[in-house]
């Protein structure tokens, strides 16, 4: 697993953060925030549910090398504002597909990786985009139907809570959902769960729970790349028909999977990640 220092993880976050540009595009009657780091063809990275550009965290500078990596937070996530209410899974992909022919202008190709979530609105986006789209890389993906309970043992936090106990509580939901091993949950973890679930404003759990990504993927022209942990709760006793289902639309469609390994593979094991995330990309 990749380390970053646990002393400060703040720091750390900021560290990498700063090294972005950042780039507004509207949203609701405010402004949807990206971020970029690199140069070269375009990479659009999409977070997951209660997320921002953080849940990337271990991946941008890496890609960077190779990209020009524009990570977003999404509508009514991390920095941006809220999406017009009442939203659904359509209107927020079309905040993000206008948001994405502004910094990504004119018929540039580009490529998007999108995670949980962020794949649900990544594969609207990437539809609608047409053939602009070379290859579309679901980490994680939601959206693909039948999955099993995920959330029964998660714990709510309160802000009445004490600090040493929301802490506690953080780390236990963590492990539940997002990691395989809760020895990987480190402070940077902690620090980047804390700030998201603070700023996050929209409920994206019933789109999560659908099957509109699977319906979307016969309208996606470019190349489709899955990525899982074979641990991840989302799709344990599911991976199996979801890949029958896509291999079916797309014989060449690009799988790969990590034993032991939980939902956020891309932060729980960015050793391997990165440089298997680099070879999807590249193929398609």
């Amino acid at each position: 697993m990749t380390s970053f220092p646990a002393a400060d993880p703040a720091a750390e976050l900021a560290r990498i953060e700063a090294l972005s540009r950042v780039i507004r595009t509207p949203c609701g009657s405010g402004t949807m925030v990206w971020r970029e780091w690199g140069q070269g063809e375009p990479l659009i990275l999409l977070h997951g549910g209660f997320g921002s550009w953080n849940h990337w965290v271990r991946n941008v500078e890496f890609l960077a090398r190779h990209f020009r990596v524009v990570a977003a937070d999404m509508p009514g996530q991390g920095d941006s504002d809220d999406p017009d209410h009442p939203f659904d899974a359509d209107s927020l992909a079309a905040i993000v597909t206008e948001g994405v022919r502004q910094v990504v202008p004119g018929e540039t190709p580009l490529r998007m990786m999108c995670f949980s979530f962020g794949s649900i609105i990544g594969g609207l986006v990437a539809a609608g985009l047409g053939e602009r789209v070379l290859s579309y890389t679901g980490v994680g993906a939601a959206g693909l139907g039948d999955r099993g309970p995920t959330t029964q043992q998660m714990i709510r936090i309160t802000p009445d809570m004490a600090a040493d106990e929301q802490v506690r509580l953080r780390r236990h939901n963590l492990g539940i959902l997002m990691f395989a091993d809760a020895g990987n949950i480190d402070a940077l973890a902690d620090h980047i769960q804390e700030i998201n679930m603070a700023r996050n404003r929209i409920r994206s759990r019933p789109i999560s729970l659908s099957d509109r990504l699977s319906r979307t993927f016969p309208l996606i022209k470019g190349r489709i790349n899955l990525i899982w942990g074979s641990e991840d709760v989302t799709a344990v006793g599911f991976f199996e028909p979801r890949h029958a289902a896509l291999k079916a639309i797309q014989p060449d469609a690009g799988i790969a999977m990590r034993d032991g390994v939980g939902h956020w593979v891309q932060y729980e094991d960015a050793d391997w990640f990165n440089p298997v995330a680099l070879d999807l990309l590249r193929g398609g």
